[in-house]
């Protein structure tokens, strides 16, 4: 058979199983990322057939598909909001780092994986999924709660670390010496900061290259733009995913709105395929024998993505059940993990049990992430919550004389 034949077949034949599980999990009312995953598991290493013609169009459309996931995510922010959140989130964003890093970190120093391998772990444990928590807000009608500034800033806060994280974990896992890796990450730190200062001060000049009202220029303007910087971040060891995020930013007003709305079939196409990519590159015969370690790893960054959501939603005055609205939501893990995992066993100096870990990993923290986040909400949980309130209340109140 034509080579050709071959990968329209392949092509085809997965994007129409990817359509009807997502139309399952549409069905059970969680993201579709996990089946994506797991439909890559099998028709990847160690799955049932190994589909070699369409390897190369994944691979090019995995990486679109992160570009355009942060380039959409960024669209949702402007350069106000964006400082706003840093300064407003500060403290909770070093709490989130601090207590959500370290389990990942230490599991892979347990694993006897070395210090590279826990920077990376430190990461895909670190971040939530911006995508998968922010569809979460808009299907749960939570957008307009008195939590969900927080929840972003918080998500903001991830996002932008990740400009200096990924060139930090880019040049430990090719082995640059210190010098090499400093210069690395001074120059990623100089692009970011000439980026945010474009998109601060002169971000309404970036928006009238295109026009508003042009779906078709503005489509291609945008997403145009939006590649090439991604490009030069990666030359100069930025992630193209953190230059297409920027990119975002800068981006402003209606120009922002119609950009977001024109390009987002493209976001949900890429993105799809971005993650049957990883399950088709992940052995998934090792998977099973990472799953204890997942799972475990999940249940202790759960709670401390509570603790850390909790903590920033009562800073900024919300209530109780507000509070495990915005630490419950932020369990899923998705999109950053994936990449961060990829980029490190990707290398070969990383174990590459690694790479099912995070697979183990995201799909449980997305799985029981959408399921938690809608607890608050039950009316058990919301009686048990005034119980606890009313019981705290008298406790407080001195006994009569």
């Amino acid at each position: 058979m034509h080579e050709t034949t071959l990968l329209l077949i392949e092509v085809g034949a997965l994007l129409l199983g990817m359509s009807l599980l997502g139309r399952l999990a549409l069905a059970f009312g969680i993201s579709p990322i996990p089946f994506y995953l797991v439909l890559g598991l099998a028709f990847g290493e160690g799955g049932f057939i190994a589909l070699d013609a369409s390897e190369e169009f994944f691979q090019t459309g995995a990486e679109i598909g992160v570009i355009l996931l942060l380039a959409l995510l960024g669209l949702e922010y402007t350069a106000s909001e964006l400082f706003g959140s840093l300064k407003s989130a500060r403290t909770a964003g070093l709490v989130d780092a601090a207590l959500n890093a370290l389990p990942g970190a230490a599991l892979a120093l347990l694993l006897g994986w070395g210090p590279v391998a826990a920077v990376a772990m430190a990461g895909v444990t670190w971040v939530s999924s911006s995508g998968v928590i922010a569809k979460l807000l808009r299907d749960l009608g939570r957008l307009s709660n008195r939590e969900t500034p927080a929840i972003l800033a918080l998500l903001v806060i991830e996002d932008l670390a990740m400009a200096f994280y990924l060139p930090v974990l880019s040049a430990l896992v090719v082995g640059m010496s210190l010098m090499q890796g400093a210069v690395s990450v001074a120059i990623a730190v100089s692009v970011v900061a000439v980026i945010l200062y474009v998109a601060l001060r002169h971000g309404h000049i970036v928006s009238r290259l295109f026009p508003a009202d042009h779906f078709e220029p503005l489509l291609l303007g945008v997403l145009g733009l939006t590649m090439l910087v991604a490009g030069l971040a990666a030359e100069v060891s930025v992630s193209a995913a953190v230059g297409a995020f920027l990119v975002g930013i800068a981006l402003s007003g209606r120009v922002a709105a119609n950009a977001s709305q024109v390009l987002t079939p493209l976001r949900d196409l890429f993105a799809a395929i971005f993650f049957v990519f990883f399950g088709l590159t992940t052995d998934s015969s090792a998977l099973l024998s990472m799953l204890p370690a997942a799972l475990a790893l999940a249940l202790v960054t759960i709670i401390t993505k509570l603790i850390t959501g909790s903590y920033a939603a009562r800073r900024a005055g919300v209530g109780t059940l507000g509070q495990w609205r915005a630490g419950l939501s932020l369990a899923p893990r998705g999109e950053f993990s994936i990449v961060i995992a990829g980029l490190a066993v990707g290398s070969g100096v990383v174990a590459p049990e690694l790479a099912p870990l995070a697979t183990g990993y995201v799909l449980i923290t997305i799985v029981a992430g959408t399921f938690l986040a809608r607890v608050p909400d039950a009316l058990w949980f919301r009686a048990a919550v005034r119980r606890r309130r009313a019981a705290a209340g008298a406790s407080a109140v001195p006994p009569a004389a």
